[in-house]
């Protein structure tokens, strides 16, 4: 097999372990690129593979497709991501894993509150409506109104 050879999309999907829809789906997001051949078919760059698992572990840890997206755009084009990119790139990942671990343990905790409540609105909600944030902003549909909270 020669390993400069681009691979197709099927190709790219069999390897990489995920559905051909996958391939096309992180492709219209920008978090790979391909180009199209004189018969106009798309072919991908061999570096590709590895940047697929970068983005499944990244996904599997629950990184945003937005912030795996911007990680990628940090790295050379064309150039298979390294160990030390990883270490880069998950060392930047850490600290919001960090944050939402402490946001689900409170969320945990605080669960206990809720049995019983049933419509998460009263006003001593620690969930739903911590401090009665909601109440200090007026009567009203304040979350209708702003989008939802």
């Amino acid at each position: 097999m020669d390993t400069r050879q681009p691979l197709s999309v099927g190709e790219v999907a069999r390897r990489g372990g995920v559905a051909v829809s996958t391939v096309h789906f992180y492709e219209a997001q920008g978090l790979i690129t391909s180009w199209r051949n004189a018969g106009n078919q798309r072919r991908f760059a061999r570096d590709v593979l590895r940047r697929i698992a970068v983005i499944k572990v990244a996904q599997r840890a629950g990184i945003p497709l937005k912030t795996i997206r911007d990680a990628l755009a940090t790295l050379p084009k064309q150039r298979t991501p390294t160990r030390e990119d990883w270490e880069r790139l998950s060392a930047n990942w850490r600290d919001e894993l960090d944050a939402r671990i402490q946001r689900l343990t409170q969320l945990r905790d605080e669960l206990s509150d809720c049995i019983g409540c049933g419509c998460l609105s009263i006003d001593r909600c620690p969930l739903r409506n911590p401090g009665d944030a909601l109440g200090e902003a007026g009567s009203g549909a304040r979350l209708l109104e702003d989008g939802g909270a």
